[in-house]
């Protein structure tokens, strides 16, 4: 396969996981600022969302104070976000047609018509204050369905070849970052300091992130009892069987990268770095992460996987250009 083809592959697939996250935050930070105490007028909540999406210094430079309606659409619809939602269905449109060969039937038509149906909705929401809040509910419902809608068809109707692989492995670089940085937002950033750990807030905001992640029913049914942040950090960082654990998620990367360095001929440095983060969260449990210190933990996995996607770029992908979309994508990840 060409490096172009694969690197097409690999960011259509983190371009429609990244929309997806974002549909989820926007509405687990709505769902926040409906609670009395989490609001009170300072946006904090908002704030903790932009910062999970890596959005909240280019924020700042371009808009300037937090509030909902900004922040909701500068996340969903600005095109000077380069990761807004829109910009990601426009930047995973780009990478399928420029690969349209390499996809099945339903992968383009679910892309293309999630595209066009964008378009209907940027011309609606064409400035921030024309949001209405129940347009906004049908918007990010529609986001998440065309996510499921595209990777369901890619998982049902794809060859499992090296076209499956990096498609695939695009989108659990994907997941394991965003992942991790809504885990340290909310540990770090979200619950205010006059607020106790485990008190009612505490409960409500996890319970949102869970929700936000689809893993709500999914502790449940693991822990049986209430939602507690060692838990939830449990959950969403070391159990293989949650499909959005960082765990999980890199026990598809690593066997995605041995598929393609079999078929390859050669194993190289991705490989390594993914096998060594995978054993690293095979080994340790949650009470030496916190132990550690959950941020600091955290925030040497978003700086490990950012090196793997570094050493897959260097592998197997094309070297972009600092003014293309995909790598000002990149770097707002």
């Amino acid at each position: 396969m060409l490096s172009r083809t694969a690197d097409n592959l690999y960011w259509l697939s983190r371009y429609m996981e990244r929309a997806d996250f974002l549909a989820r935050i926007i509405d687990a930070a709505q769902r926040l600022a409906t609670l009395p105490t989490a609001y009170g007028g300072t946006g904090s909540e908002w704030e903790s969302t932009l910062n999970a999406a890596g959005a909240l210094d280019g924020y700042r430079e371009h808009v300037g104070a937090v509030n909902e309606t900004s922040a909701i659409y500068y996340l969903a619809f600005d095109p000077q976000n380069s990761s807004s939602i829109c910009n990601c269905l426009e930047y995973a449109r780009t990478n399928a047609r420029a690969v349209r060969t390499a996809l099945t039937i339903e992968m383009w038509q679910s892309i293309n018509g999630a595209w066009l149906e964008m378009k209907r909705f940027q011309a609606a929401f064409g400035k921030p204050g024309t949001i209405d809040r129940l347009e906004l509910a049908r918007f990010l419902d529609f986001v998440r369905k065309a996510s499921l809608d595209f990777d369901g068809s890619a998982h049902r109707t794809m060859l499992r070849n090296d076209a499956h692989w990096f498609s695939r492995l695009g989108l659990y670089m994907e997941r394991a970052d965003t992942t991790a940085r809504i885990l340290d937002v909310k540990y770090n950033v979200l619950l205010p300091e006059t607020e106790q750990v485990g008190g009612s807030l505490d409960y409500f905001q996890w319970t949102a992130i869970l929700r936000a992640v689809s893993a709500l029913t999914a502790y449940n049914w693991v822990y049986k009892e209430t939602i507690k942040p060692w838990l939830v950090a449990d959950l969403l960082i070391l159990r293989p069987e949650m499909p959005r654990s960082l765990r999980s998620c890199y026990d598809d990367i690593t066997r995605l990268l041995d598929n393609i360095g079999r078929a390859y001929g050669k194993q190289g440095p991705s490989q390594n770095k993914a096998l060594e983060t995978l054993r690293q969260l095979e080994t340790i449990d949650i009470k030496q992460i916190f132990e550690k210190g959950l941020h600091e933990f955290l925030t040497d996995f978003i700086e490990s996987n950012d090196a793997l996607g570094a050493a897959i770029g260097g592998q197997y992908l094309i070297h972009v250009d600092e003014s293309t979309t995909e790598t000002q994508a990149q770097s707002q990840a």
